[in-house]
């Protein structure tokens, strides 16, 4: 039978792929739920009518001007408060551990979503931005904490897919959001308000299930070293990987932190609070790493696909879907498409055709939809009037358009929606990962309130079809980039891509995997020159963990 995964996993031990591991990727993935709940409940409990009628988006006296402002308002709070989450994240993160930011962030998520419910017995329209607002700070803080804890306990041979599974989460969430808003739309009467209240009360449920199972989950090993807590991460790296704390691939992997972290260590010492940040923009290193964070943000999310998963049900109907149950039910089929191929791209994809391939390959499928919806926009500019009768060959360009809404959507989910969180927590080093995903991850929700504001007023400020080729046009660039500027991070360790990114920057995103091949730490010598030698050397050496730190002597011998 054929497997993907057994050439990447030859020289990994069949034990470190236990429960352990599957539960943490279960509770820190089931994390992204947090933004794909809302992104699929905001979009979609603005067409319910209770929600309408009590905050005025369906106002005869509002101009379509104020109706579209409004909208982008309520819609892009969560995004406001989004960024100052995801500002705060590094330090909350750095400072009490993964677990336990986990704990906070879901109890301001929670807090945050009552005071959202709670403004449907005041009718007040600050209440519903205060509310969102909060709950936007715990949201934003899910895609520093979770991806960051993935890539640190994941084996490297499946870091891709644990990370993914984040990114899958948010699809599974958007997806649970949509049919939640079409089910209680059909089942719910639209003379109550328990219409829009019952679906979005699933923000409680996702916030209480990842805050009880975080209570059963194991501590980064890598932050515990971090912080000094030696014994207990080699205690809690030998549970993940079910591994004795003597065997080489344990051992190998400790090593390996450690002298990261003493090189980094050495590096800054004597440097302030605003060392890390100082070290962040001093070399040309992690320059071209803060150069792949922003511009992977900025050019995903100004590629149109995230607008569409907004305001799935208007891009409906701008393609000809009519109907309030109609709209809503091709946008719970949209989600399906989306949760589908991000599972694909996340068992199959990432880690087995590599970062690059995969981006690459979703890139062009949704540049491609977004030009047939851009010209099918711009040549049948009455598609949403059903009072002007279509032609046949219209109407089928109008069936290609919508089916190109579907395309995007799988483009999108195997390319640019997984790399935006995986990238971001594997090229930085141990003592600047989680501030580099701070940055990354508050440029990314900067860039996803503009979108979300703009889209709206974009729509009627320039054609239709307009707004599309603009999308199209950002993919494109996209594309670009990619081939140039993204280094393939599969199969390397995360110690070991400082070598990588030493290179000069016009080779490491062309040739980067390529000519640092053999050069990473010592749990890749163990891959290529056996565990014998490195093991032998092992014995000699000792820290406040047991474990050697010095590993020049270890390379040597390999």
């Amino acid at each position: 039978m054929w497997n993907p995964w057994r050439e990447n996993l030859k020289d990994t031990p069949k034990e470190s792929l236990n429960w352990r591991l599957w539960f943490g990727v279960l509770v820190f993935g089931l994390m992204g739920a947090a933004r794909g709940i809302d992104e699929g409940l905001i979009g979609t409990t603005a067409e319910l009518i209770p929600f309408q009628k009590k905050f005025g988006l369906k106002d005869p006296n509002k101009s379509a001007h104020d109706k579209a402002e409004l909208l982008s308002n309520i819609t892009s709070m969560v995004q406001m408060g989004s960024i100052l989450g995801a500002l705060i994240a590094f330090f909350i993160t750095d400072k009490i551990g993964r677990l336990w930011a986990t704990r906070q962030l879901c109890v301001v998520w929670i807090i945050g979503i009552s005071i959202f419910l709670a403004s449907s017995a005041t009718g007040s329209i600050g209440q519903i931005y205060a509310g969102r607002f909060i709950a936007g700070i715990g949201i934003g803080q899910t895609t520093v904490v979770a991806p960051t804890y993935l890539a640190e306990t994941a084996p490297r041979a499946i870091r891709g897919l644990c990370v993914c599974a984040f990114a899958g989460s948010v699809y599974l969430g958007i997806m649970l959001a949509y049919f939640a808003s079409w089910g209680s739309s059909i089942h719910i009467s639209s003379a109550t308000d328990a219409q829009w209240l019952v679906p979005n009360s699933m923000h409680l449920m996702f916030a209480g299930v990842i805050f009880a199972l975080s209570f059963f989950a194991r501590e980064s090993p890598r932050w515990l070293i971090k912080v000094g807590r030696h014994q207990e991460a080699l205690d809690n790296l030998s549970r993940l990987r079910q591994l004795p704390v003597d065997h080489p691939y344990v051992t190998s992997e400790i090593i390996d932190i450690n002298d990261q972290l003493n090189r980094e260590r050495e590096a800054t010492m004597g440097t302030s609070w605003l060392g890390p940040i100082r070290e962040l923009f001093s070399s040309k290193a992690n320059l071209y790493r803060i150069q792949l964070s922003v511009m992977s943000q900025l050019l995903s999310q100004w590629s149109g696909a995230n607008s569409i998963t907004i305001y799935a049900p208007q891009y409906f109907a701008m393609m000809g879907t009519t109907g309030q149950n109609e709209k809503l039910f091709a946008t719970c089929v949209f989600g399906v498409v989306k949760f589908i191929s991000s599972m694909l791209c996340a068992f199959f994809l990432i880690d087995f055709i590599g970062r690059k391939r995969s981006l690459s390959l979703g890139i062009s499928l949704q540049l491609g939809a977004m030009l047939y919806m851009a010209i099918f926009l711009l040549v049948d500019r009455g598609v949403a009037d059903k009072s002007v009768p279509q032609t046949t060959s219209q109407k089928q360009a109008a069936k290609g358009a919508i089916a190109m809404i579907y395309i995007s959507g799988f483009g999108w989910a195997l390319g640019w929606n997984s790399i935006q969180y995986l990238i971001n927590s594997e090229i930085y080093p141990l003592r600047l990962r989680a501030l580099g995903g701070s940055i990354a991850m508050t440029f990314h929700f900067v860039n996803q309130y503009g979108n979300s504001k703009a889209v709206p007023l974009m729509f009627l400020s320039i054609t239709n079809g307009g707004t599309m080729l603009f999308f199209s046009c950002v993919t494109a660039i996209g594309l670009v980039w990619v081939f140039f500027f993204l280094p393939e991070t599969s199969g390397k360790s995360l110690e070991s891509l400082d070598a990588m990114f030493s290179l000069p920057w016009h080779l490491i995103g062309r040739k980067g995997a390529e000519l640092t091949r053999g050069t990473g730490g010592i749990s890749e010598m163990l891959d290529t020159a056996g565990e014998k030698a490195a093991t032998a050397e092992m014995e000699h050496i000792e820290d406040k963990s047991g474990v050697d730190t010095r590993s020049e002597r270890v390379e040597q011998k390999v």
